[in-house]
């Protein structure tokens, strides 16, 4: 950093300094300027308390405890020459410390703040001023996940920083800030930037984590789903099993929302549908050619009145003409991501899965036999 001497069109280097040798501390000094000034980090900040110990069964104190435009909490450790090794998991304590934080929590710990250290005040008029809202009714404080950590010393440990960096890519929001004193004979200076993330790459970075995250939850929400229907198909497989349904005899449970089992005519299999909210059993029309489904489809439905006779209800007809596959297909509600509600989806699945053959097995069969003559034209 360098000073600017204008008459003598001159730049002069400033000397950088400790402030260990300038005998600053943190509490002291680092800490009181930040109260004073804090958008000196680069954005507007309502300091809630300073030295904040109002956590259950612990002794420790929270450097800074601030709030921000959105309502978030912002954790703001401060540290001088050196950031230490454990300054992360200290803060990270502390976020977590305060996630549990109410509403009516945060206007008492700001009020404690303003009778011991400005005089008094009214806490939910100071907070609703710096929000800028009418009162603090309708106002969301601290929501959700969304905590902040902010570091402020003059050197950072390359475990902190590649720490900081990770975190942010798990979307955590963290920004460090090196914070570094200048001399000019009797002037001091200080010159606060934050270092990561870059400024001018932090939408990117923090765009890239969002996403990552996101990708992340979803590939574990997928996860999750493909266990929870492998382990349904096991069970239901078994089920079938002890009811003698010979179709499913040599079928293996699968990580998909359906299970297929051939009807003797060729891509035109029984489902059975597992769901959330439903259960169902249908009969797929999907051969390669739609014109096939669309004939078969009409030949079956012409037959309505005596499949839907055999099957013991009337079936939901699903033409789909704006599609290759048609439907023919039969549901029932069920919670089924509740494996309370899985004996009773099995016994309903097993039992109207046999129906549906039963319905279909006579004109599929007498069907099967022109489609087959035409695969064998077609071969």
């Amino acid at each position: 950093m360098f000073r600017v001497d204008r008459p003598t069109n001159r730049i002069s280097r400033l000397s950088q300094k400790r402030f260990g040798e300038l005998g600053f501390t943190e509490r002291r000094h680092l800490q009181e300027w930040l109260v004073h000034q804090p958008d000196a980090l680069g954005e507007e900040l309502l300091i809630l308390q300073k030295e904040f110990d109002g956590f259950d069964e612990t002794k420790e104190r929270l450097d800074l405890l601030a709030l921000d435009k959105a309502g978030n909490l912002v954790v703001i450790e401060n540290k001088l020459d050196d950031s230490g090794r454990d300054v992360v998991w200290q803060a990270l304590k502390y976020a977590a410390y305060t996630s549990g934080l109410k509403k009516a929590q945060i206007v008492e710990i700001h009020q404690k703040y303003l009778n011991d250290h400005c005089g008094g005040g009214d806490a939910a008029q100071a907070i609703s001023d710096f929000l800028e809202v009418e009162d603090l009714s309708g106002t969301v404080l601290n929501p959700g996940n969304g905590q902040r950590i902010l570091f402020v010393a003059a050197n950072f440990r390359r475990e902190v920083t590649a720490t900081a960096l990770w975190l942010i890519s798990r979307g955590i929001a963290v920004q460090c800030f090196r914070v570094t004193p200048f001399g000019f004979g009797e002037e001091l200076f200080l010159d606060l930037q934050q270092i990561i993330p870059p400024p001018e790459a932090a939408d990117y970075m923090i765009g890239i984590s969002s996403k990552e995250v996101e990708e992340t939850a979803v590939q574990g929400t997928q996860k999750k789903r493909y266990d929870l229907r492998q382990q349904f198909w096991s069970l239901m497989l078994e089920r079938l099993r002890a009811d003698k349904v010979e179709i499913y005899a040599n079928i293996s449970p699968t990580t998909q929302h359906w299970l297929s089992a051939g009807s003797g005519v060729r891509s035109c299999p029984y489902q059975l549908i597992f769901g959330r909210d439903e259960a169902r059993v249908e009969l797929s029309l999907s051969r390669s050619e739609g014109a096939e489904n669309k004939w078969l489809f009409d030949q079956l439905v012409a037959l309505r009145p005596q499949i839907e006779e055999a099957f013991g209800a009337p079936l939901e007809w699903r033409r789909m003409d704006d599609k290759k596959q048609s439907r023919i297909l039969y549901s029932c509600e069920f919670d089924g991501y509740n494996r309370d509600s899985w004996p009773a989806m099995m016994d309903w699945l097993s039992a109207h899965v046999r129906r549906l053959e039963t319905a279909f097995h006579e004109p599929l069969s007498r069907l099967g036999r022109q489609v087959r003559a035409y695969d064998e034209d077609a071969e």
